[in-house]
């Protein structure tokens, strides 16, 4: 079988450990509070709304992208001799493009059910019945499910020859493209044409979503009732911002033959710090998980 080499150091050095203990501690901290957020809205009943359900499975979806990526670089910061057969490259670029793709898609979904919460309450509870918020996570794992296809059949297709050496940290189609030894041009226009619909259709419905919030937030008299409304989406829109501004940077502009520190740097931005912050920006901002953690926990 075919090996791909991943460059993340050939010595093992001090460096190295530091690495694998910073990444060991940000995993842990991913697994420990995505877990706790679904436990703690599965287990308490006031928590049993369409934002929680939402919030729910982003936490999963967060658990399935940090496990794709993290625990393959641990490995190869720990051994001397960094390869991934054809094979698990393949899957681990399967795998991280549909979590990644479903992420993008339920932020969006997300943005639309905090729109339809401050704009429209009185017709938020017709609008969000149960059956809509089921179809709408559905509908984002199968959106994510298409794109990572198609992403993957037109980077996977192509020809590989060489040395094959991954001058990143794991496999997905920028790094990959790089490698190949003949013209990138349709892959490179089919992932742009998945990343406008993934990317910047999502994005546009958040923007579309919070310029209606805004616009009635600004109407609002009262200056708690202003505090309480932004409140409602201000943990949402940091994790977008996050999430969206280093995924476009990486996805939406001209391939290039050269990865460098900077494009790794970006990188672990969306694979990595986005998947560890959400859980604590959402905790740590929200009365009602906070309350929801004492009561399962104690005071």
């Amino acid at each position: 079988m075919e090996l791909w080499n991943s460059t993340l150091g050939n010595d093992f050095t001090l460096t190295q450990i530091l690495l694998f203990v910073v990444f060991l501690i940000i995993y842990l901290l991913t697994l420990c509070g995505n877990f706790l957020i679904i436990v703690l809205i599965h287990i308490d009943s006031r928590l049993h709304t369409p934002m929680y359900f939402f919030l729910k499975n982003l936490s999963f979806t967060d658990l399935c992208f940090s496990t794709t990526v993290i625990p393959q670089m641990l490995f190869h910061l720990l051994v001397m001799r960094k390869t991934i057969s054809f094979a698990g490259c393949s899957i681990q670029m399967i795998f991280f493009l549909v979590a990644g793709c479903t992420e993008s898609s339920l932020l969006a979904v997300m943005s639309y059910d905090r729109y339809v919460a401050v704009c429209k309450p009185l017709h938020y509870s017709t609008l969000m019945t149960q059956r809509v918020c089921v179809q709408l996570v559905i509908g984002s794992w199968a959106s994510g499910a298409i794109v990572s296809l198609v992403d993957t059949i037109f980077t996977l297709c192509l020809s590989y020859h060489g040395q094959n050496i991954i001058n990143h940290y794991f496999c997905e189609p920028p790094a990959l493209l790089k490698l190949a030894s003949e013209e990138t041009y349709k892959a490179e226009m089919a992932i742009l044409a998945m990343g406008i619909v993934i990317l910047l259709g999502p994005v546009s419905l958040i923007l579309f979503s919070y310029w209606n919030i805004t616009s009635t937030v600004i109407r609002i008299q009262s200056g708690e009732g202003r505090l309480k409304a932004f409140s409602t989406c201000g943990s949402h829109l940091i994790v977008v911002v996050f999430f969206y501004g280093s995924t476009i940077f990486t996805y939406m502009r001209p391939n290039s033959k050269k990865i460098n520190e900077g494009d790794k740097v970006i990188s672990v931005f969306y694979s990595v710090i986005t998947s560890m912050m959400n859980p604590f920006i959402y905790s740590l901002r929200n009365k009602e998980v906070k309350e929801a953690f004492r009561k399962a926990f104690g005071r």
